[in-house]
C-alpha cells in the first residue's frame, strides 16, 4: 500500500524527569492540526496496539483496520524505535487509507520502569492533542497494558492473532500480560480455529476469525500478466512462496526438495527476520526475490505453477492460520503444504489443497498438484464456491457488530472516569 503525503511530526514542549534517569526533553509542536480533524463526530475512536509494523507486510491486522476506518477515526501505535539520545518523541503520519501510524522514539539504555512510563507520557498527549475522548482499545500485543493501564476506554477488543508466547524472542512476562488483557477484555478475536479451540475457554467472549481473503484482488492473477522483471528470467515449472521467512519455514524442506527436483524453480518472496540469512539453502534453483508490496502479489503469483506453504511442525506454527491460504486459492493455484492445523482443517479436508511433511511426500504432492491445475476444471469450481462464502468485507462486518454490542454496555467506571 502507498502512503499519502499528509505525514505530520509532533515535538512535545514539555520537559519531563523520571527518577532514577537522567533528565529527558519531550517535543511536541503541531504543524497542521487541521489534518486530524474528526470526520466522524460522536463515534469513538478506535486505538490499536501492534507488535506489528504497519509498513512491514500487508495482513490481518491492515485488512481489518483499513474497513474499520470507514466508520471511524483509527490510530495505529507501533512499539517504539530507540533511536534518540536524549528525547523522547512521536512521529504521526496519515497513510492513504485514513489510518493514522503512530511511532514513539526513545532514547536508548532506558530502563524498563522508564519506558512505560515515557510511553504512558507520549500517549497522554497523543490522546490530548487529537482531540481522542472516546475510544475503543484494540490490542494485538498484551505488552501495550503496560502503558495503558490507566486509561479508559469504552471497551477493549483482544485480536490475537497468534500463540505470541511461543514465538522466538518472546518476553517472559507475556504470559501473565495476556492472562491480564483476558481478564479486562470485552471480545476476544482469534485468527484462527486452533486457536479458538485453546482460548475459548480463557474468557465468555471468545470469537473465531480465520484468515479471510480479498478475492478481487488476487483473482487478477488468473488473468495474462507481465511477469515481474526479477521473476521474468526463472524457467518453470515455479513453485512459489510469499511471506515472512523466519522460525516457522521448514528450511531443510525446502532445501531437500530443491535438491530432489533440480529442474523445479522455488522462488521466495518476504523479507527475512529473526534467522541468519546465511542458514538458508543457496541452490541454483532457489531464488530470493525480497520483500514485495500486496499490490504486486497478484503479479508475481501469475507466473507461479504451484503455490507452497512450507511450514515448519514446531511450537511456532501450531496455532498458525496462514492469510495466504485463500490468497493462493483466489489466485487458481494449486496448494502444496505441511501439516499446518489450520490448513488440513477445512482445506485439505475439502479436497482444495495437498498436504506432505516428508521431502519424498512433497515432491510427490508437487507433482499431483500440477497435474490438478492441468487436468481437473472441477477443483478450480469448488476454490470459488468455497471462497465466495468469506471476505475481509463480511469478517468485518461481523466484527464491527460485536464491537458495537460491546459499547452499547459501557462499564459504569469508564462513563464515572470521564464525567469526572
Amino acid at each position: 500500500m502507498s502512503q499519502s503525503n499528509s505525514s505530520i511530526t509532533y515535538d512535545l514542549v514539555q520537559s519531563s524527569s523520571i527518577q532514577g534517569e537522567k533528565h529527558l526533553k519531550l517535543r511536541w509542536s503541531n504543524q497542521d492540526s487541521s489534518l486530524l480533524k474528526d470526520a466522524f463526530p460522536g463515534v469513538p475512536d478506535l486505538v490499536c496496539l501492534s507488535h506489528l509494523r504497519w509498513d512491514f507486510v500487508y495482513q490481518r491486522p491492515q485488512h481489518l483496520l483499513t474497513r474499520c476506518v470507514q466508520e471511524r477515526r483509527v490510530f495505529l501505535i507501533e512499539e517504539p524505535f530507540f533511536d534518540s539520545e536524549d528525547q523522547a518523541w512521536l512521529s504521526l503520519s496519515q497513510r492513504e487509507c485514513g489510518v493514522w501510524v503512530v511511532v514513539p522514539h526513545l532514547p536508548q539504555g532506558l530502563s524498563q520502569r522508564t519506558t512505560i512510563a515515557l510511553q504512558k507520557q507520549l500517549l497522554d498527549e497523543l490522546f490530548k492533542t487529537c482531540g481522542i475522548r472516546d475510544y475503543i482499545f484494540w490490542y494485538y500485543t498484551p505488552m501495550a497494558l503496560a502503558f495503558t493501564d490507566h486509561l479508559q476506554p469504552l471497551a477493549i477488543v483482544y485480536d490475537c492473532m497468534d500463540e505470541l508466547s511461543v514465538f522466538q524472542g518472546a518476553p517472559p512476562e507475556l504470559r501473565q500480560r495476556e492472562a491480564d488483557l483476558f481478564q479486562q477484555a470485552d471480545l476476544v478475536f482469534t485468527g484462527g480455529q486452533s486457536l479458538y479451540e485453546v482460548k475459548r475457554h480463557q474468557h465468555p467472549n471468545v470469537y473465531a476469525f480465520p484468515s479471510s481473503i480479498d478475492v478481487t484482488h488476487f483473482v487478477q492473477a488468473r488473468q495474462a500478466i507481465d511477469d515481474p522483471v526479477d521473476q521474468a528470467n526463472i524457467p518453470h515449472p515455479r513453485l512459489g512462496f510469499y511471506g515472512v521467512i523466519d522460525e516457522r519455514m521448514d528450511i531443510d524442506l525446502l532445501k531437500g526438495v530443491a535438491i530432489a527436483r533440480p529442474d523445479r524453480q522455488l522462488v521466495l518472496i518476504g523479507p527475512i527476520v529473526k534467522i541468519d540469512p546465511a542458514s538458508l539453502p543457496q541452490l541454483p534453483n532457489i531464488h530470493y526475490l525480497g520483500g514485495k508490496s500486496y499490490a504486486e502479489l497478484p503479479h508475481y503469483l501469475a507466473g507461479w505453477d504451484v503455490a507452497l506453504l512450507p511450514f515448519a511442525r514446531n511450537e511456532s506454527t501450531r496455532f498458525i492460520s496462514p492469510t495466504k491460504t485463500p490468497e493462493y486459492l483466489a489466485a487458481g493455484k494449486p496448494v502444496v503444504s505441511t501439516s499446518i492445523r489450520d490448513v488440513v482443517r477445512p482445506y485439505r479436508d475439502l479436497g482444495l489443497v495437498q498436504i506432505a511433511d516428508s521431502v519424498p511426500e512433497f515432491v510427490a504432492a508437487v507433482e499431483v498438484a500440477l497435474q490438478t491445475a492441468q487436468k481437473d476444471s472441477e477443483w478450480l469450481d469448488r476454490v470459488d464456491a468455497f471462497l465466495a462464502q468469506n471476505s475481509w468485507d463480511k469478517t468485518w462486518a461481523s466484527m464491527s457488530h460485536l464491537i458495537e454490542s460491546a459499547v452499547s454496555t459501557v462499564k459504569p467506571s469508564a462513563i464515572a472516569s470521564k464525567d469526572g
